[in-house]
């Protein structure tokens, strides 16, 4: 059985705030073949997420459980087509289709969202990332996430 406590969550934030890349997940399922993948994910605020999607009817819901999290839906040309703020206090669960382009910010200080996710994890096969967004080690990642922060439907990612 796995108990997440507000100590769990205490010290994986601290873990994310170490962490060069702002966030850090904790898995909740036993193994990466278990047939659903349950995770926390920290992340403190200005981490990258690279917009990508998973396969077709690989579904993704994730649910706020401490702080502010955005859910970005873009269009397969970088359009952003949706933004859902989510959070503990209001909106905080959404369904992402397989096939749909997303990315995330995390709002300040810091957030953590429940992911559950068809299994089995397959690292190779898990996302396709958007070829109209930076890698999380070019450069302009973090040009891209300052715009990121405040694109609204119907911006467009500007090339990388």
């Amino acid at each position: 059985m796995n108990i997440v406590t507000a100590e769990t969550i205490a010290e994986l934030l601290s873990r994310a705030a170490a962490s060069p890349r702002k966030r850090m997940n904790l898995n909740l399922h036993a193994e990466p073949t278990d047939p659903i993948s349950l995770f926390l994910n920290a992340g403190i605020a200005g981490t990258y997420i690279r917009p990508h999607r998973h396969r077709i009817g690989r579904w993704e819901l994730v649910s706020v459980l401490q702080g502010k999290f955005d859910l970005v839906i873009f269009t397969s040309d970088g359009v952003v087509k949706n933004r859902v703020a989510l959070s503990s206090e209001g909106a905080c669960v959404a369904e992402i289709p397989g096939g749909d382009w997303h990315s995330a910010v995390f709002h300040a200080p810091a957030a953590v969202v429940l992911e559950v996710k068809a299994g089995p994890y397959e690292p190779r096969l898990d996302k396709e990332f958007a070829n109209w967004a930076p890698p999380e080690d070019d450069p302009a990642a973090a040009r891209f996430v300052t715009w990121l922060e405040t694109a609204a439907p119907g911006d467009r990612v500007s090339s990388p």
